[in-house]
């Protein structure tokens, strides 16, 4: 019996995977240059190889459409956003691959040098940690975040300050810092959305 509900189970998400709508390849084509747009204007460059990028760009369509957000399409999410905030693109990791690598770990960002042909794309290993290793790395950031609130409360009942008067917000995307009470909507470097920002000081 249980044999049964679980392969009732395995068919019910099959066909919910094969009943997703067809992403048209106008909205690849259309998702293709706006995301061209945006790369160059911030200073990055879409891979060259076109085929390649839009098919990297249709899993990224797939994965809105799976769990709401445009997960790495090389990487496997969970579907929950809050777990996969490193890789959703562009991920945590990309930088720091385009400068050790020319590219990012998918191939969907690449260097000047990739594009005037000085650098060829290999592969990049994964910089993402384990998932054990991200719930502990998370603990701690939780454990320190809690840590200096009860440092800064101590302080200010003190009459004392240990922080500027604004916390400081990084984007963990492109390192972008600003000092004010919420992070912005919106990264005015990379574009990543609120969520992407972390608490710096």
């Amino acid at each position: 019996m249980e044999n049964e509900n679980n392969q009732d189970k395995d068919s019910q998400k099959s066909s919910s995977m094969i009943n997703q709508p067809v992403i048209p390849q106008l909205t690849v084509d259309k998702a293709y240059e706006e995301l061209k747009q945006q790369a160059e204007q911030r200073g990055y460059h879409l891979n060259p190889d076109v085929s390649f990028t839009k098919a990297l760009i249709h899993g990224l369509l797939r994965n809105e459409q799976r769990y709401g957000y445009q997960a790495c399409p090389c990487r496997l999410a969970s579907g929950n956003r809050k777990q996969d905030l490193d890789i959703i693109c562009p991920c945590d990791y990309r930088d720091a691959d385009l400068n050790e690598f020319s590219t990012c770990f998918c191939g969907l960002y690449v260097t000047s040098d990739v594009i005037k042909g000085k650098k060829k794309i290999g592969s990049v290993p994964e910089r993402r940690p384990g998932p054990e290793e991200r719930k502990k790395m998370q603990e701690m950031k939780e454990k320190d975040v809690k840590e200096k609130a009860v440092k800064e409360k101590n302080a200010q009942d003190k009459g004392q300050t240990t922080l500027p008067a604004l916390p400081i917000w990084r984007c963990k995307v492109c390192g972008y810092l600003c000092a004010r009470n919420d992070p912005p909507d919106n990264c005015p470097i990379c574009g990543v959305a609120k969520d992407r920002f972390e608490r710096f000081m």
